[in-house]
């Protein structure tokens, strides 16, 4: 298990500082990049951050790879995670954001699923649990819905009200496309279990990689940079349980950790300010939720992937 240490948010978590003192986990140093990578990066910071990459633990043969990698600032980050696979590959994406824009610079946590969707062996996207206000007129705020036409992309929310669109994107699995809107199928209506059965049945590869920011959770399980969204834990982790039950998981990385912003530059100060809720509404003990909920997500990967 690699803990990325981008930002200081995962270290003294007593599930990880445990397993960092006994070797079940190794820590990489990357405090100096963080501050330059947080939020969006430049290619050139992008390429260095996949260079050190190159120092990860590797697992052993048949073992998925297994990441923690700080806020969810960084979730721009996983297509480095994914660029060496050698195999067709669907990504399971947990989170309660699409992070499909076009409008935002291209390495930014925002917009990384377009160029996830770039990449030779990832075949599709299935993303689960956003709530988000991203979803309210997404073209006007630069949603991918081309990718989500051609199947390549597909979306289950959590719970959202139909979304006004324009032009001709389609039914989905994940929605229907009726007088001017899409109406979503929303997870909280579904039977979890069969849901989860008809997933597995659907996707296009045998392998997968999981990716989860933790603000696709409800505020009683996590304590993000972000607006959380409505999902329990207990529904994530039997949906990774029935992953790799049903499917061969090559690789997890997690994100969503609650750090203190900590930016490289005015611009992106601003940014956070206006796209982030006020870090001041978490307390310690607030935060203690996110060690709860990482203590259970690597009991189960642990107990997963011996």
């Amino acid at each position: 298990m690699n803990i990325l240490d981008l930002d200081h948010s995962l270290t003294q978590q007593a599930p990880i500082k445990e397993r960092l003192q006994d070797g079940r986990a190794m820590r990489l140093d990357l405090l100096e990049l963080g501050p330059s990578l947080r939020l969006w990066s430049t290619e050139r910071n992008y390429k260095r951050f996949a260079g050190h990459l190159s120092q990860r633990a590797r697992p052993l043969a048949d073992r998925p790879e297994i990441f923690f990698v700080g806020s969810g600032d960084y979730h721009h980050l996983t297509p480095a995670l994914l660029a060496d696979l050698e195999e067709p590959v669907s990504l399971i994406h947990f989170d309660n954001h699409p992070d499909w824009v076009h409008f935002a610079p291209k390495r930014h946590c925002g917009s990384w699923v377009n160029r996830a969707l770039k990449l030779p062996n990832v075949r599709r996207i299935v993303t689960l649990g956003p709530c988000s206000d991203d979803l309210q007129t997404p073209q006007l705020k630069g949603g991918n819905l081309s990718a989500l036409k051609r199947g390549t992309l597909q979306l289950f929310p959590w719970r959202h009200p139909p979304s006004r669109v324009w032009g001709h994107v389609g039914d989905g699995p994940g929605h229907q496309q009726a007088e001017g809107h899409l109406h979503w199928h929303n997870l909280v209506e579904v039977d979890w279990p069969i849901f989860l059965e008809q997933l597995l049945a659907s996707l296009p590869t045998q392998a997968v990689w999981i990716t989860i920011d933790k603000d696709v959770l409800a505020d009683e399980d996590a304590a993000t940079n972000w607006d959380q969204g409505g999902m329990r834990l207990h529904h994530l982790l039997s949906a990774v349980r029935a992953l790799a039950t049903g499917k061969r998981v090559l690789g997890i990385d997690v994100c969503g950790e609650f750090a203190p912003p900590a930016f490289s530059n005015p611009f992106k100060r601003w940014e956070a300010r206006s796209d982030q809720p006020p870090a001041e509404r978490w307390s310690e003990h607030d935060l203690q939720r996110n060690a709860r909920t990482n203590a259970a997500l690597i009991a189960l990967f642990e107990e997963l992937f011996p």
